[in-house]
């Protein structure tokens, strides 16, 4: 008998110490869920923090590149106008050699009026959301061209699909700033451009021919960091390939929702 109550006894308090035993496992469990969710979500609030943040850092370069636009294209627009017109007027009352020297000049000023007014459309985001990703990309090519800078070349693939304005904008300044590292440090002869279109991205390759670079020297390089700042704000995977003498490869795969 005594037997019988010391074995229940002890099933007694075996099952209480299971019993705490799996109160302490689901209660540890509960908590390193809850913990890991606080976390998380410390983690996306400090993520959304940080994306607004970099959305009005882009909103106010945004509209100071808009009134650079203003000025170039109504100031100083307006003065090479006037320039050309006192041009034409000069031109009427002097000999024919010295007029012939003067449409030099004429001509001068003309295109410098022209790109003046290429450069304030590529500045715009207004202008860009208005004629589209690709053809903002197709004017910067051709002022490239026009000014000698390097042979661009343009290849569109599949159907153009509908982007939203806000991410078509953020899109063409990382294009733009590619555009920018080529032209100034790159000292290439070409820069091909092909947009490919599919049901689920909109695939962006840029590859110039110039000198290259070792990416392990310039991994904190703020041009390079800007480019995929901008990336991860519209969710799109950006990567870039370079070696010295080998040029530059950059592909941006943008998701279509």
């Amino acid at each position: 008998m005594l037997a019988k109550e010391q074995i229940l006894l002890i099933i007694y308090f075996t099952v209480i110490i299971l019993f705490f035993i799996v109160f302490g496992i689901i209660f540890f469990v509960a908590f390193q869920r809850r913990k890991n969710k606080l976390i998380f979500e410390k983690h996306k609030a400090e993520q959304r923090y940080e994306d607004e943040i970099f959305k009005s850092r882009i909103e106010i370069q945004e509209q100071a590149l808009k009134n650079v636009s203003w000025e170039l294209h109504d100031n100083i627009g307006q003065l090479l106008s006037t320039a050309v017109m006192q041009i034409n007027i000069m031109g009427t009352n002097i000999d024919i050699k010295t007029a012939e020297s003067l449409q030099d000049v004429r001509k001068l000023v003309g295109d410098s009026l022209q790109e003046i007014r290429s450069l304030s459309k590529t500045l715009n985001h207004e202008v860009i959301q208005n004629v589209g990703l690709e053809k903002s990309i197709s004017v910067e090519l051709k002022r490239f061209e026009k000014l000698n800078f390097l042979t661009p070349n343009l290849v569109v693939k599949g159907e153009e699909t509908y982007i939203d304005p806000k991410d078509e904008i953020i899109l063409y300044r990382i294009i733009q700033e590619f555009f920018s590292n080529t032209i100034k440090h790159a000292e290439a002869s070409n820069l091909d451009v092909e947009l490919a279109y599919t049901p689920e991205a909109l695939n962006i390759k840029i590859q110039d021919d110039g000198v290259g670079f070792d990416p392990k020297s310039v991994q904190a390089n703020s041009g390079l960091l800007n480019m995929k700042s901008r990336a991860a704000l519209v969710k799109a995977e950006l990567d870039y390939k370079s070696s010295p003498g080998k040029g530059v490869l950059l592909t941006l795969s943008y998701p279509i929702t």
